[in-house]
C-alpha cells in the first residue's frame, strides 16, 4: 500500500474529525513545524481550507488542485502527507480504481502539556531546535501560577444553584463534534505477550498494562532502542506497591539505561540531517550552493563515513562528533562544515581540543546555518592570512607558511567560488557523499 503511485488525477475528500481552534495554529507552527517542516504544516492548513462552510467535509477534489494551491510537486506533497500521518495529525484511507480515491481524516494537534511530556515528540523538538529555542517555547506555553494559600474556595456547587427536575433523560448522542487527537503509531518494538508472561501475576494488578502504558513502553523502546528482554527488567523495577507501573519512574529508568549503555549520552544525533528551517532555499546551481546542499542534506555520520572512503568511522571519532552535537547543540550541517575544515587544517585528523574550541566559539556566536559556518570560516582564514603577511611578508618562513595555508584552504574559501560551476571531479565527489543518504 505504501508504495502505490500518487497521481494528479487521483480524487480525495477531507473529513474533519475534530474541532480546530486558533490556538491549534500556534501549536502547529511553534511545536510541530520544527519537526515536520513548513510543507507538512502548509498541507494540513490547505486541507482545512478544503472543507465546506460547515467545516465538516469537503467535496470531491483531485491532487492537481493541491499542487496548484501549494505550488509543490506531487512527490513533495506525498512526503508532507506522510509526515502528518507520522505525528498523528492525519489518517489516510484509499480505495483503488481506474482513479484512486483517498479519504483524509484530520485530527487536532495534542496540547502543549501533552507535547512537552511526550516521550518522542519532546526529545525530537529539543534536538531539532536546540536548548535556547526550546526554552523559549516552553516558557511561552507555561501557565502562570497563582498562590492561593491564603484564599478560600467559595465557588457554588451545581445543586446549590439548580434544582433537580423530573424531565425524561435523553439518550447519549455520540455523533456530536468533539476535539479528537490521533495518536502516533509505531511499528511494534516490544513483544507484550513475552513481556507480560515474564512477570508473576502476584506482582501486577489487572489494570497494570493499559493501552496508555503499552503505548508509553513502545515509545520508550523506540526512542532509547530497548529490546523486549531489557524492557522486562525495566518494567519489573518500576512496579509500585499497588501493582501498577510508575510511568515517571519507567521513563527515568529507560533514560538511565540508554545513558549507561552509551557512556552517559542521550539518544544519538549523528544520523540526523540539517532541520528544514535552517536550510538554504533551492534554486542556486553554483559550486557554493552545491556544497551547502551537500552539508545540509548529509548526516554527520554519513559525511564522516565518506571521508573514510566508505569504511566505518572509528568509535572515537563518532563519539567526538556526537559530543559536539549534544554538548554544544550545533546543528547537523554546521557540524559537517566543522568536520570538513578540521580535517583539512589538521592533516585529516580530528583533534578533540581543537574541535571543542571552534564549536564553543560558533555556539557563542549563534552560528546555526551551513552558510553562516562557511562564511565565518572563510572570514577567519582571511584574517589569519592578513596577520601572517603583515608579520613576515618577505621571510622564507612566511612564504612556506603561506604556501602551507594555501594547501589547507577549504574549497569554499575562493571568493570566485560563488559563480563557478562544479567541476566533474567535484561533482563526482559530492554525488558520492549524497549517494550514501539516498
Amino acid at each position: 500500500m505504501k508504495n502505490l503511485t500518487l497521481l494528479p488525477a487521483d480524487q480525495y475528500i477531507v473529513v474533519n474529525k475534530t474541532v480546530f481552534y486558533e490556538e491549534d495554529r500556534r501549536l502547529l507552527t511553534m511545536l510541530y513545524q520544527p519537526i515536520i517542516g513548513y510543507s507538512a504544516v502548509s498541507l494540513y492548513l490547505s486541507l482545512i481550507d478544503d472543507l465546506d462552510s460547515s467545516e465538516r467535509m469537503s467535496g470531491d477534489l483531485n491532487h492537481h488542485h493541491l499542487m496548484a494551491m501549494m505550488q509543490l510537486r506531487l512527490e513533495d506533497i506525498l512526503i508532507a502527507r506522510e509526515k502528518l500521518e507520522a505525528v498523528g495529525l492525519l489518517k489516510t484511507y484509499m480505495k483503488k480504481g481506474n482513479v484512486n480515491h483517498y479519504v483524509y481524516l484530520l485530527y487536532s494537534p495534542i496540547s502543549a502539556n501533552e507535547f512537552f511530556n511526550h516521550p518522542i515528540l519532546n526529545i525530537v523538538l529539543y534536538n531539532n531546535i536546540g536548548k535556547k529555542e526550546y526554552d523559549k517555547r516552553l516558557e511561552f506555553f507555561k501557565v502562570p501560577k497563582i498562590n492561593l494559600k491564603d484564599y478560600e474556595d467559595i465557588s457554588s456547587n451545581f445543586n446549590d444553584v439548580f434544582e433537580s427536575s423530573s424531565l425524561k433523560p435523553f439518550e447519549a448522542i455520540d455523533s456530536i463534534e468533539t476535539k479528537n487527537k490521533a495518536k502516533i503509531t509505531l511499528r511494534p518494538e516490544i513483544d507484550f505477550n513475552l513481556l507480560i508472561s515474564s512477570i508473576p501475576d502476584s506482582m501486577v494488578s489487572s489494570r497494570c498494562f493499559t493501552e496508555d502504558v503499552k503505548e508509553l513502553i513502545q515509545s520508550l523502546a523506540f526512542i532509547y532502542h530497548i529490546d523486549t528482554q531489557n524492557m522486562q527488567s525495566l518494567v519489573r523495577s518500576c512496579i509500585n506497591e499497588k501493582g501498577l507501573i510508575d510511568r515517571a519512574e519507567l521513563r527515568k529508568s529507560a533514560r538511565n539505561f540508554y545513558q549507561f549503555e552509551h557512556i552517559g549520552n542521550l539518544p544519538t544525533l549523528i544520523y540526523q540531517k540539517q532541520p528544514d528551517y535552517l536550510k538554504k532555499p533551492a534554486g542556486d546551481t553554483s559550486k557554493w550552493a552545491k556544497m551547502v546542499y551537500t552539508f545540509e542534506n548529509t548526516s554527520p555520520y554519513d559525511y564522516l563515513k565518506s571521508k573514510y572512503q566508505g569504511a566505518e568511522p572509528t568509535k572515537r571519532d563518532l563519539k567526538l562528533i556526537e559530543d559536539l552535537m549534544i554538548e554544544q547543540k550545533l546543528s547537523s550541517g554546521v557540524v559537517n562544515v566543522l568536520i570538513s575544515y578540521a580535517l583539512k587544517v589538521n592533516n585529516q585528523k580530528l583533534n578533540r581540543s581543537y574541535l571543542e574550541t571552534i564549536a564553543g566559539q560558533w555556539k557563542r556566536l549563534k552560528i546555526e546555518t551551513v552558510e553562516e559556518a562557511m562564511r565565518f570560516t572563510e572570514k577567519e582564514y582571511k584574517k589569519m592570512k592578513k596577520i601572517a603577511n603583515k608579520v613576515s611578508n618577505t621571510s622564507a618562513k612566511s612564504k612556506t607558511y603561506k604556501n602551507k595555508e594555501q594547501e589547507i584552504l577549504p574549497d569554499w574559501f575562493d571568493k570566485e567560488v560563488s559563480t563557478d560551476q562544479v567541476s566533474k571531479e567535484e561533482e563526482d565527489e559530492l554525488d558520492k557523499i549524497l549517494s550514501s543518504i539516498v
